[in-house]
């Protein structure tokens, strides 16, 4: 027992020694939890403590930082969270820790922003609140409060009265959330008034009026603003209008006035005492809250007129037989009541003339030969010449009453400018005229008769009686209108087989004029076409019952018609007739054998007429009806050339094909006409099969193309040489005329100073271009020579002499030279000529060349007779000349 507690105690005792010895590597092994930077609130980064941002800031900005550390050196990564149910207007980076805002701000609903920060090392978080704090910006504009604005004003508030008041409430926070007011004015909202700006209330402008009668009702724009502020950078101010009724109440300042002045009364014979003469009414000028009104007379009765002081009504107090005067004018006062019916010292005058007449008892009246009468008739043939008086009416106006009573007017009423009465203006009594102002407009065509209302009106009475009559015209026709065609022209067709006496087209002439004026009859005007005919009545065009029309011979017919009246009144119409073609003719071929010779490579053609006058009748398809041999020829359907298969391009395989050395294919070939019924003919081609020749040129071709027609060829060359024989008699003749008018050759002398040739001067040269080579010649002419001058050719020197020239056609002749101080000094006399010399080629060419010796400006090929004439002058010339130098 007691070595076990030995050991036990030895066993204690070690693992106390271990516990001490393994005790400060524990401790130095303690986890510590990370920690936020606090670097105050205005850093940017930290653990964001007291951090404030504004509303104005964009969307996906970076704000802030979260920055902290572990105390161990691990890594930290950042969180942010919200309080469930709230917005979350920002979001971290959990590595960076950089804080953007994700959503808009808006202090005015949200001013500060409650979120949870949290930093961690894997092992350890820390979790921190903070709060954000949303800094205003002038984003909102000033709200009008209790809108609409209406204010009701009495007319007489003195100016300068405050008549209103508004408020406009900005949500921003310092300058921004400032309001002031002002009132917009232009020329439309009224000026008269004026608003404090910084209480709102709204004031009559000093010496300004408000007036009910003038303008009822103003209508003001004012104007909030606010004291502005920075909104994303800039400095921005906002406003608000709102616009202020202003209605006027009316005010009793305005006196009454009468309506429907000048007021006027008539007393008659007849009239009884009590009769109501006139009625006069007044309102009160101030209609928004109008006084009473009580009428009076204040002079001019002289005691027989009275008046109802309410109504306005004035009546006769006595007789008219004791009237004294014939008119009077009454003064009547119109004044407004009070509230307890007093008067008040708003009032106005006016005047009645009332007039004593006699009574108007007698409308006018109409008279005929019977006495009254209401109608009044007349017959008379249509358009009368203008001014003519309708002597068939006997119409007679009458009122029986005196004076102003019996003056009245007279009018026509109905159809306008056609008819005037005479006289227009009637005292008592008159005959009336009616005179006729349109002749045109009274046309029977138009109507049969003519209603007028006569009618008398007076003119100077209360009654205006009246009185209306009927006129009535019954109108004769007569022989004016002139026979008129339904159209200006008529087009028909007809077919070219169509029998004699066809109809081709009917024509219509109207005449409104009536009996046998308006019976039309038809004729043919002129006698070019005497293959139609007309019906005299029913205006049917027809053929002649002979007629033949044929499409071929004439299509297009034009000639025109007469309509004409009884009495010869005319019109005309054209008419067009196109004859229809129908396909009658077959094509023909010029012959039902066709001999052709076709060059390899070359086509040959064939051609069928068809005689039909137009398309499709004429239009002729070709197509190759039988060949022997088979497949070896196509056709142009069009043109009708036939032509070897491609494959066929020598004569080894058309003698391939033949097994005969002749070559010589026929086939059959057809020509039909696209008309309906289709015609159709056939001819027989033989066609000789050879090589194509070596000839070249448009002569090889030209010989090619007249192979089959030798006499085309034949025509052709001399038409060539009838051409080239004509032009060489027009320069012979026209060198011929142009020598006679000069009268002769003279060869212009050019004498420059009078001395001696040395005997041994070389020979003249002339540079001459030999047409049709490719360098220029040399003609020598040695005029030393007795024999005559020598011509031959020679390769030109670097610097041969230049003969000299004739003077052009249009210079002066040959005795007017030039003075021979413009002449070089160095020459002699040298004659100089125009022509040609003919020398003789080499011996390769067949033909001669022409030398031509011509001035500078004109060259003129002549012919070897003349030449030879030339060629003789000249030497004779030359020596002439030589003999007069020495």
């Amino acid at each position: 027992m007691k070595n076990q507690k030995k050991r036990r105690r030895c066993i204690f005792l070690l693992l106390f020694l271990v516990t001490l010895l393994l005790s400060p590597s524990l401790a130095g092994q303690t986890d510590y939890a990370p920690y936020f930077y606090d670097n105050g609130p205005s850093s940017t980064n930290g653990n964001m403590a007291l951090f404030s941002i504004s509303e104005d800031t964009e969307v996906g900005t970076q704000l802030y930082i979260l920055n902290g550390t572990d105390p161990e050196g691990d890594a930290v990564w950042f969180g942010l969270t919200f309080e469930k149910g709230t917005r979350e207007y920002l979001r971290v980076d959990p590595k960076s820790g950089n804080i953007t805002l994700i959503q808009e701000l808006d202090r005015e609903k949200q001013g500060e922003i409650l979120a949870f920060v949290s930093i961690t090392d894997g092992r350890n978080k820390v979790v921190e609140t903070i709060r954000v704090f949303v800094t205003d910006a002038n984003d909102e504009q000033p709200e009008f409060q209790n809108l609409p604005f209406t204010v009701d004003v009495p007319e007489d508030t003195a100016a300068g009265s405050s008549i209103y008041r508004i408020q406009a409430v900005d949500k921003d926070m310092g300058s921004g959330g400032s309001v002031n007011y002002y009132l917009l004015v232009d020329h439309v909202h009224s000026p008269g008034f004026t608003m404090d700006g910084h209480s709102g209330v709204l004031r009559i402008k000093p010496g300004e009026t408000l007036d009910y009668e003038t303008t009822a009702t103003h209508f003001v724009i004012v104007v909030a603003k606010d004291g502005g502020g920075q909104y994303k950078g800039k400095h921005q101010v906002l406003t608000s209008t709102a616009t202020i009724t202003i209605n006027v109440l009316d005010a009793q300042d305005t006196p009454p006035a009468f309506v429907g002045t000048p007021y006027f009364g008539y007393v008659y014979e007849v009239s009884l005492p009590g009769s109501e003469i006139s009625t006069v009414f007044a309102k009160d000028g101030d209609e928004g809250n109008p006084n009473s009104i009580h009428y009076s007379i204040t002079n001019g009765s002289e005691g027989v007129f009275t008046i109802n002081s309410t109504s306005g009504c004035i009546s006769l107090t006595a007789y008219p037989v004791t009237l004294r005067n014939e008119l009077y004018e009454i003064q009547v006062k119109a004044t407004e009541l009070g509230p307890s019916e007093e008067l008040l010292d708003y009032y106005t005058m006016t005047v009645v003339t009332v007039r004593v007449v006699d009574l108007n008892n007698h409308p006018p009246t109409f008279y005929g030969e019977n006495g009254p009468q209401s109608q009044f008739e007349v017959t008379m043939y249509e358009h009368p010449p203008e001014g003519e008086i309708l002597r068939g009416l006997k119409i007679t106006v009458n009122d029986s009453d005196q004076g102003a009573n019996a003056k009245f007017k007279l009018r026509l009423v109905g159809p306008g400018h056609v008819l005037r009465v005479v006289p227009q203006t009637v005292l008592n009594e008159a005959q009336v005229t009616v005179i006729v102002e349109d002749s045109a407009a009274i046309d029977y065509e138009k109507g049969k008769s003519l209603t007028y209302k006569l009618l008398a009106v007076e003119i100077d009475t209360p009654e205006r009686f009246s009185a209306t009559a009927d006129i009535v015209i019954h109108l004769l026709d007569t022989n004016d209108n002139t026979p008129r065609f339904t159209s200006e022209y008529y087009i028909a067709r007809i077919p070219e087989n169509s029998p004699g006496g066809s109809n081709v087209v009917s024509v219509t002439a109207n005449d409104p004029d009536s009996g046998l004026w308006g019976e039309v009859k038809y004729s043919i005007y002129g006698s070019r076409y005497d293959l139609f005919l007309i019906h005299p009545s029913s205006g049917i065009i027809y053929t002649q019952a002979w007629a033949i029309l044929d499409a071929e011979v004439k299509s297009k017919y034009n000639f025109y018609v007469k309509a004409e009246d009884t009495e010869g009144k005319y019109s005309l119409a054209e008419v067009f007739v196109t004859v229809l073609d129908i396909n009658d003719h077959a094509p023909e071929f010029d012959d039902s054998l066709v001999e052709r010779t076709m060059v390899i490579g070359a086509p040959v053609k064939v051609e069928a007429i068809d005689a039909d006058a137009g398309s499709p009748n004429n239009i002729i398809e070709y197509s190759i009806m039988q060949a022997e041999p088979d497949n070896i020829f196509d056709i142009n359907a069009e043109t009708g050339e036939i032509k070897l298969k491609s494959y066929i391009k020598s004569m080894e395989i058309v003698q391939n094909i033949t097994k005969q050395k002749d070559c010589r294919w026929s086939l059959v070939v057809q020509a039909r006409d696209r008309g309906s019924p289709s015609f159709s003919t056939t001819a027989v081609v033989n066609i000789d099969i050879t090589e194509a020749t070596q000839i070249n040129g448009p002569m090889a071709d030209f010989l090619l193309q007249s192979r089959d027609n030798p006499m085309k060829a034949l025509g052709m060359v001399a038409g060539v040489i009838s051409i080239l024989v004509g032009v060489t008699v027009l320069i012979s003749t026209a060198t011929f005329l142009r020598n006679t008018k000069s009268n002769r050759i003279m060869p212009a002398r050019r004498i420059v100073i009078r001395r001696r040739l040395p005997r041994d001067r070389k020979p003249w040269t002339f540079n001459v271009p030999f047409r049709g080579d490719q360098e220029a010649g040399s003609v020598n002419v040695n005029l030393n020579n007795k024999g005559g001058p020598r011509c031959s050719r020679s390769k030109p020197k670097p610097t041969p002499p230049r003969a000299p020239c004739l003077p052009p056609p249009s210079c002066p002749p040959p005795s007017s030279n030039p003075r021979p101080s413009e002449r070089p000094r160095h020459w002699a006399a040298v004659p100089t000529v125009s022509g040609g010399l003919t020398c003789t080629g080499s011996r390769s060419s067949s033909q001669s060349r022409e030398i031509n010796i011509s001035s500078d400006t004109s060259r003129i090929p002549v012919s070897s007779a003349l030449v030879s004439e030339l060629k003789m002058r000249l030497e004779q010339k030359i020596i002439e000349s030589n003999s007069s130098y020495y």
